[in-house]
C-alpha cells in the first residue's frame, strides 16, 4: 500500500539525512492525513495518488512564477521536489496515448460539440486518473471537440 511505502521512505530519508526528500514525503503524508481527518475516511491508493498529483501540479505551477522572478535557488529546489514526487506517480501518458483514450471516451459518450466537454472530461479523468495532468486532458478534449 502507498501509505506504508511513504512511511518507509520517510524513515529511510531520515536515516540517510536526505532533508529535501524527507520534507517532500512529510508534505505528502500531511496532505493525505489532512484529507482523511477532514472527511473522516481511510483513503485508498487511488485517492492518495490524486493527492500526490495535486502536489506535483502545485510545484509545476509555482515553478513558472519562480522562473519569472529569476529565483534560481527556488527553481532548483522545486525541480528536485517534482522529481521526488514523480517517483510515487504512475508513468505519465504521452500526448498520443491521451488522444486515443479521449477519442474512445468521445465515442462512448456520443459527444459531438464543445457543449459535451464536461461529460467527456469526467469520463476521461476517471479512465486516465493520475497518469496524466488534468490540463493536458482538457486541452486534448478541446482540440478533438472543436
Amino acid at each position: 500500500m502507498l501509505k506504508e511505502k511513504l512511511m518507509s521512505d520517510l524513515k529511510e530519508a531520515m536515516k540517510e539525512k536526505q532533508v529535501l526528500r524527507k520534507n517532500v514525503v512529510q508534505m505528502i503524508r500531511a496532505a493525505v492525513l489532512q484529507v482523511e481527518k477532514d472527511k473522516q475516511i481511510e483513503l485508498d491508493d487511488n485517492q492518495i495518488l490524486e493527492i500526490i498529483a495535486k502536489e506535483s501540479k502545485k510545484r509545476k505551477d509555482s515553478l513558472a512564477d519562480y522562473e519569472k522572478s529569476g529565483r534560481q535557488d527556488l527553481i532548483e529546489q522545486v525541480k528536485q521536489e517534482i522529481e521526488i514526487i514523480a517517483q510515487y506517480l504512475p508513468k505519465q501518458l504521452s500526448k498520443e496515448e491521451i488522444v486515443s483514450i479521449v477519442k474512445e471516451v468521445i465515442l462512448e459518450t456520443g459527444a459531438t460539440s464543445i457543449k459535451d466537454m464536461g461529460k467527456v472530461m469526467k469520463s476521461a479523468k476517471e479512465k486516465i486518473g493520475a497518469a496524466a495532468d488534468g490540463k493536458a486532458i482538457n486541452e486534448t478534449v478541446k482540440e478533438l471537440l472543436n
